[in-house]
């Protein structure tokens, strides 16, 4: 060794470092890779995210590959160093090798590749798949002494080994990478997915039309004032009764009246005829849940009933798909729980609207434990109904409530708090 020339020498330590660089930067890049991006690419029929992901499989083995050669060059590198400098500057050139070795390794062989690959690491990888894979089938006997070797160690530390962390995205994790997900998606695709990972914590009594506001039709009805409740019902579905909604006869689609050929066929046994058997679903019931019992079922509303039975409102096929895409434009006036944002920065709320939708629509955390709209929570705050022009703090918010009839807070202008993002309605 005393023989080689110092050109070669440095050269070989160039190589060296080289290889090290290589070795601390693929690790960096294959444990920054995104998991989902790689599988995409594989599925693909992307060579190198195949062989990623199956070094990435067993884990233990590639760090037993990537330490191995790294550690190798890394000495191997400081011995030639080493040999170097004691050839140039006699004794003292041990520590001066030490010194430079130091430095340059932890420069140009650590920090730098893997700084470089934190930040592009599928650039870094993918590529370095290609040479870890076969390297890893070469050198594999060697790297299961190794991983043998550091178990038994592990096992004097009482860690007994088990499968890795699962990896899978719980709804929180969807949740906040749909957050932050930025340009990646279309930001009314983004609110979509955020609004549908929301239905899991919503249920139906939460977005239901309450009893005393649901339209229906009465049998006992007069003949001439049954058709003109009919000619101007706002739906295409009604809920039909006799006497009162307690005593529910079933579901009509006013469409099958158009089969009738004179006005006069139009009374209560013709309308009894087509009606459909009413479907019952219990308040507590998921929304997610309940979409899938209406695709079941086929059907597009249903009345909702407490634990005794009795009917306490209605929710529809189009209230649940609301809370996912948006307010309905389609939907009568009269029915829609508005927000409507004023000038001076405050909002104009219905007092009716669900608690659940209106922290949605507006990115606010009111309780919904035991109120399920907003006038609900307003009564239960103040342990009282309050008068028109009253003003109050609720839940941190300042309210005025505008309009208060038939002991229903109708409208409320609020004061919302300062924001710290970007609108989510």
């Amino acid at each position: 060794m005393n023989d080689l020339p110092l050109g070669l020498l440095f050269g070989a330590l160039f190589v060296l470092l080289c290889c090290s660089a290589f070795f601390s930067g693929s690790e960096t890049a294959l444990m920054a890779l995104n998991r989902y991006r790689l599988l995409h690419l594989a599925r693909e029929g992307h060579r190198g995210a195949q062989l990623a992901m199956r070094l990435l499989q067993q884990p233990d083995r590639l760090i037993g590959l990537i330490l191995l050669g790294n550690n190798f060059v890394n000495i191997l590198a400081s011995a030639l160093a080493t040999l170097a400098f004691v050839r140039i500057a006699g004794e003292s050139g041990v520590l001066v090798a030490t010194v430079v070795m130091t430095v340059v390794v932890l420069i140009f062989a650590e920090v730098a590749p893997k700084t470089l690959a934190a930040f592009r690491p599928e650039r870094i990888a993918l590529p370095a798949s290609h040479v870890l894979w076969p390297l890893l089938q070469l050198l594999y006997p060697l790297v299961r002494v190794i991983n043998l070797l550091a178990s038994g160690v592990l096992r004097l530390l009482g860690h007994r080994g088990g499968k890795p962390a699962e990896e899978a995205l719980g709804p929180e994790e969807l949740r906040t990478l749909l957050e932050e997900g930025g340009p990646l998606l279309p930001e009314r695709h983004r609110k979509m997915l955020l609004n549908l990972l929301a239905l899991e914590e919503a249920r139906v009594e939460d977005i239901m039309v309450p009893r005393n506001e649901i339209r229906s039709i009465d049998l006992d009805l007069p003949p001439a004032q049954l058709r003109q409740e009919l000619a101007q019902f706002p739906y295409g579905r009604a809920v039909v009764h006799r006497g009162g909604i307690d005593n529910v006869l079933g579901i009509l689609n006013l469409r099958s009246l158009l089969s009738l050929e004179r006005p006069g066929e139009l009374d209560a046994r013709a309308i009894e005829a087509r009606l459909r058997k009413p479907y019952f679903v219990p308040e507590g019931t998921r929304l997610t849940q309940q979409l899938m019992e209406f695709q079941r079922q086929q059907r597009r509303s249903g009345l909702v009933v407490d634990e005794y039975g009795d009917i306490v409102g209605l929710i529809t096929l189009a209230d649940i798909l609301e809370e996912i895409v948006g307010e309905f434009t389609s939907a009568p006036s009269h029915s829609i729980r508005r927000i409507e944002r004023l000038p001076d920065g405050s909002v104009l709320v219905d007092g009716r609207i669900s608690l659940h939708s209106l922290n949605r629509r507006m990115g606010w955390e009111l309780p919904t434990d035991s109120a399920n709209t907003l006038s609900g929570l307003i009564v239960e705050q103040l342990e009282s109904l309050p008068a028109p022009g009253q003003q109050a703090i609720v839940c941190g918010l300042s309210m005025r409530f505008e309009t208060v009839e038939d002991n229903v807070v109708r409208l409320v202008r609020i004061e919302p708090p300062p924001r710290t993002g970007g609108d989510t309605d």
